[in-house]
């Protein structure tokens, strides 16, 4: 069973940055793509970058340019770089795992999620 531990939320000010990474445990981490969303309150869930198996990544329109998504194989993390954040980053986000190594397949499981809160 999979199991993905997500850390690194926090409050941090307009402007500033944070690293979010994701543990997983229990599956061959370098198989799958792997992806982050996101919920803020009152909002549906939205994805917010997502990295194949190979390396390729795909960001919602909202984080180009702002927010980096990465892995290390090595270590089974994802990490999700985030900069230049903005008060409407505040959400709290979720670790995902796919059932392949492509991000067009289904999600097949979450992280219990991490609170980021972007306020002055």
């Amino acid at each position: 069973q999979v199991q993905l531990v997500e850390s690194g939320g926090g409050l941090v000010q307009p402007g500033g940055s944070l690293r979010l990474s994701c543990a997983a445990s229990g599956s061959i981490f370098s198989f799958y793509a792997m992806g982050w969303y996101r919920q803020a309150p009152g909002k549906q869930r939205e994805l917010v970058a997502a990295i194949t198996s190979g390396g390729s990544t795909n960001y919602v329109d909202s984080v180009k340019g702002r927010f980096t998504i990465s892995r290390d194989n090595a270590k089974n993390t994802v990490y999700l770089q985030m900069n230049s954040l903005k008060p409407e980053d505040t959400a709290v986000y979720y670790c995902i795992q796919y059932y392949s190594g492509t991000y067009y397949s289904k999600v097949d499981s979450w992280g219990q999620g991490t609170q980021v809160t972007v306020s002055s």
